[in-house]
């Protein structure tokens, strides 16, 4: 009789994201079981409870997905549970805490593809502006537009210290060449815009960081990226259905919350596929995901 598929889903929160339970049962695992409150003290004797119970046939009906809110915390569960595998015991593992790590792949690949088709350019020596830096999905879609050589701020409301901090903790872990910037008023903003080639707009659902008046003095921007699908849009005249529409009579074309959701899904989905349909255990990060969300941008050209 063949073994069922199993999902096991840890988190260091107190739930799991339904949302992620959802994608998981959808790419095809019979049986899903969410754990929560496990950490770096109980990743590995997890991880090896599931590996071992099921003998070195089962372990490829076996899965383990990593979720929470940490970027940084989830990369190092990653580490520590690809660590604890004892060969022929080995099971696929997945990271992506709150979305963010295929929702960024997904914003920075539709992106990449935008600058390509409607501007003849790509992210080598561009000026990317990231509203909402400090957060998961703002802290990944940077250091992915960095290590494809762009010059990265990641913005903060808070003090220079704090956004100096998280720039510096983002490129210690992921490998990126990220800036700390704090902006605070208009003023500070439109001053930043001036200089800016690219725009993610990430922060918090139903706050507009942008209005018209602000995306007015980026007078050099190729491209604004918005993951708001919470009306007020984040950016102002950059619809949720966007996908490379002209931005008023700007040189500018937006992508909107919906367009980039579409290829977020198809890369969360292939990826959960892959660690399920392989023959060999797969260890899923940031980095496949934005492996991934170029094969999926591409297929939409």
């Amino acid at each position: 009789m063949a073994r069922r598929t199993i999902l096991h889903m840890f988190t260091p929160g107190k739930q799991m994201s339904p949302f992620d339970v959802n994608m998981g049962v959808d790419a095809g695992y019979e049986v899903a079981v969410p754990y929560c409150e496990v950490g770096m003290d109980n990743i590995v004797a997890m991880t090896q409870d599931a590996i071992f119970s099921r003998g070195p046939k089962g372990v490829a009906s076996t899965g383990i997905f990593i979720g929470g809110r940490d970027v940084v915390m989830a990369a190092d569960m990653l580490a520590l549970a690809r660590g604890a595998m004892v060969p022929p015991f080995e099971v696929p593992v997945f990271a992506d805490p709150s979305g963010s790590y295929t929702t960024a792949a997904a914003l920075v690949a539709s992106v990449e593809r935008q600058l390509r088709k409607a501007h003849n350019t790509d992210f080598a020596g561009r000026r990317v502006l990231v509203l909402g830096g400090s957060g998961a999905v703002g802290r990944i879609a940077g250091a992915l537009a960095s290590q494809l050589g762009a010059q990265v701020w990641l913005s903060s409301r808070k003090t220079t210290e704090e956004a100096a901090r998280v720039a510096e903790e983002t490129n210690k872990r992921f490998n990126a060449h990220t800036e700390g910037v704090v902006i605070r008023t208009s003023d500070m903003l439109q001053s930043v815009l001036s200089d800016t080639d690219v725009v993610f707009a990430t922060a918090s659902a139903g706050v507009q960081v942008i209005s018209e008046s602000e995306r007015a003095a980026a007078r050099k921007l190729l491209v604004a990226a918005d993951v708001n699908a919470v009306p007020p849009a984040g950016i102002a005249g950059v619809g949720v259905m966007d996908d490379g529409k002209r931005i008023g009579d700007s040189n500018a074309v937006g992508i909107g919350a919906l367009a980039i959701g579409n290829v977020k899904y198809q890369v969360q989905h292939r990826l959960f596929v892959q660690m399920r349909e392989s023959a060999k255990p797969v260890y899923l990060g940031f980095e496949e995901a934005m492996a991934m969300a170029r094969d999926v941008a591409a297929e939409l050209d």
